[in-house]
């Protein structure tokens, strides 16, 4: 057996190793999860009511985004015009030309972001990948493997994928690339469907218990995209440093082209351990819904006496625990809570106070049309693109960057936080869909007033309905940060109280299993109920931090006895009308940026969907959609003489240290 192929089962062992200990934690969460889904659903849970609408598939037939930029070839190390497709999946697909894409043909390249970092800078890049290896430092001055064709570049990064470059000609041409891909990294990032009240609760809960078992009780940078992914970097997180430590002495020739090697073992590494964990986890969760029925009929026919049982054995854990959680909280946790509250507030209100403004403007920007005697075919235009405001990457920037100020510095290593970026990409999904609530009831109520009292005075319709809507948005905006602010300091706080108390408690744990009936052992586990208490213990002083701040009406908190005097207790109706097409109803044109062809998700070849953002055209210089166009050779980077063979991995030029160990992977595209 070869070196190479050692290393290819030794790569599949670990993975299995991984999966084994995480499908026995899976398991024992998802019986746990699907109680506590039972209970809620028999028990009822109450909850601050909503006042804007929610759209289930905002995105119906729509594209994000589609352009022309250059990409860099690996293969032939030679950059070429490329066709890009964002459709509303937000998953990256590069074609050859925008006839290619038309015409419905594969694409050479689709690229999933999740874990991805969107760079616009050779510098930036530079700093990443000169930790790429052990022990080798580059100079400030050292020329990086690949030099950009032009003054604009925008990379894709990723820990453990192929790393992907793209360069534009202008700099506006780059501010709004990189507000779509840094969209497409959000949206893909956050993978794990919230209406799966099961599924989702019992995985996340199985990743962090699995971490902690490692000793990694803080946030975790890498809980981003679906759960194969999210498996696949939890096997990389310890088996790319030992690979890396393995391999890395092996590789020969200069420092750019050992980078750029590991960088490509990597990557071959990242899919076959993706390829392993999509087959494995896809097993495991059909095998817990297979027991899904059965589970459910005894939960329902015996919840009480589990409540009860529950119940018993937490007041044992509580009176363990309690007194050694209190002192820790008064010592080390109180005196915190405060400034880590202010962190958060600060930037995170200011980002929705942004997404307030920039609805506003828009508003007015429609009304000052409709004042100016603008047509229906124009308004219509208008209520379209509002209509997309919220998707909209460009026009949303300003508010994803307010928060993006959000720094817990002098916190991250008391509380083990590596780094905001959790915090701060959770704010901006809450601010997306703030915008779009707001915008489609907006759109409701215009409809319904339209339909009483007629058209004739459009601007004062409007307005009544775009003050209705601001004054639900400041409550909605409320409520939903406060429950971000807790969660937040809960997602801060309770690992490291865990990782404190653990090492006295967690021995304890075991003789509290005797007090469990063995028929209901799968859905009450001491584990669990052990973080519960810590939960609890910690919940009051959150929660009192929180209120506070919304009693003195900090940064526009709402009190929680806040009641709208003007609440449209009907509204929901409102929402169970299919949205309206406004363009067809005013008769307006087809919208800006509309692409035609290609393949649509959700739709036929051929069809027609509306773009949320519209093309970048520039005066006097053509979009080169039609020709595969060469940017002339790059100084420093010769490029190879053979014809390039694009889209087929076995067509990839002599690589010095990787070949061999390409030939010995065998993996599937899955960017």
């Amino acid at each position: 057996m070869t070196y190479f192929q050692e290393t290819y089962e030794h790569i599949s062992a670990r993975t299995r190793d991984v999966m084994k200990e995480f499908s026995d934690v899976f398991e024992q969460q998802y019986s746990v999860a699907l109680f506590n889904s039972v209970r809620f659903e028999i028990e009822g849970g109450g909850g601050t009511q909503s006042q804007l609408l929610h759209r289930k598939d905002p995105l119906a037939g729509r594209s994000i985004f589609s352009g022309s930029l250059f990409q860099y070839l690996e293969e032939n190390r030679k950059w070429r015009s490329r066709f890009v497709s964002v459709p509303n999946s937000y998953t990256i697909s590069l074609y050859e030309s925008k006839t290619a894409h038309d015409r419905g043909l594969h694409p050479k390249v689709t690229i999933n972001c999740a874990g991805y970092k969107a760079l616009t800078s050779m510098e930036e890049y530079t700093e990443l990948i000169n930790t790429s290896l052990p022990g080798i430092k580059a100079k400030a001055s050292s020329t990086p493997f690949i030099k950009c064709a032009s003054q604009f570049p925008l990379i894709l990064w990723h820990p453990y994928a192929r790393h992907h470059y793209f360069c534009v000609m202008t700099e506006k041409e780059q501010n709004k690339w990189h507000a779509v891909l840094q969209d497409c990294v959000r949206h893909r990032n956050n993978g794990l469907p919230e209406d799966c009240t099961v599924q989702t609760p019992a995985f996340t809960d199985a990743v962090r218990l699995y971490r902690q078992t490692k000793g990694h009780y803080g946030t975790w940078d890498m809980m981003c995209g679906a759960p194969p992914q999210i498996l696949a970097n939890l096997v990389m997180e310890t088996l790319q440093p030992e690979l890396r430590s393995v391999i890395g002495p092996r590789l020969k020739g200069k420092l750019q082209q050992r980078q750029r090697d590991w960088m490509l073992i990597s990557d071959a590494v990242y899919r076959q351990v993706l390829s392993q964990t999509t087959g494995q986890y896809d097993a495991l969760v059909e095998g817990c819904e297979a027991q899904r029925a059965p589970l459910d009929a005894r939960l329902r026919t015996d919840m009480d006496q589990i409540i009860t049982s529950k119940e018993h054995v937490s007041s044992k854990i509580r009176a363990l625990v309690l007194p050694k959680a209190e002192q820790l909280l008064q010592t080390s946790v109180q005196p915190y809570i405060s400034s880590i509250l202010e962190a958060l507030m600060e930037p995170t209100s200011r980002g929705f106070s942004e997404v307030r403004d920039i609805f506003f403007k828009e508003m007015v920007d429609i009304s000052k049309n409709s004042l100016n005697g603008a047509g229906k075919d124009k308004l219509g235009d208008h209520m379209e693109r509002l209509s997309m405001l919220a998707f909209h990457p460009v026009k949303m920037q300003s508010c994803y960057e307010k928060v993006e100020q959000l720094n817990l510095e002098g916190l991250q290593q008391r509380f083990d936080v590596a780094s905001p970026s959790v915090f701060i990409s959770r704010a901006q999904i809450l601010m997306r869909e703030q915008m779009d609530n707001a915008v489609y009831t907006f759109m409701q109520l215009l409809q319904q007033s339209l339909e009483t009292q007629g058209e004739d005075d459009m601007c004062k319709t409007m307005q009544r309905c775009q003050d209705r809507v601001l004054k639900k948005y400041d409550y909605d905006s409320s409520t939903v940060r406060k429950k971000f602010f807790r969660e937040s300091l809960l997602q801060i706080i309770i690992p490291y109280m865990l990782q404190q108390l653990s090492p006295s408690c967690s021995p304890e744990l075991p003789r509290f299993e005797e007090l469990i009936f063995e028929d209901f052992s799968r859905f009450l586990l001491v584990e669990n109920m052990f973080e519960e208490v810590v939960l609890q213990s910690v919940s009051k002083d959150i929660m009192m931090a929180v209120k506070d701040a919304a009693l003195q009406r900090r940064h526009n908190l709402y009190r929680d006895s806040m009641i709208l005097t003007n609440s449209d207790p009907n509204l929901h109706l409102l929402g169970e009308n299919p949205q309206v097409d406004w363009a067809t109803r005013f008769g307006g044109d087809e919208p800006e940026g509309s692409v035609g062809g290609g393949r649509v998700e959700g739709g036929g070849s051929g069809s027609r969907r509306r773009q949320v953002v519209s093309m970048i055209q520039l005066d006097g210089v053509p979009l080169p959609f039609e020709s595969c166009l060469e940017v002339p050779g790059v100084e420093l980077i010769p490029e190879e003489d053979a014809e390039m063979l694009e889209g087929n991995e076995e067509d990839r030029g002599p690589e010095s240290n990787v070949a061999i160990f390409y030939s010995n992977l065998s993996y599937t595209y899955l960017f």
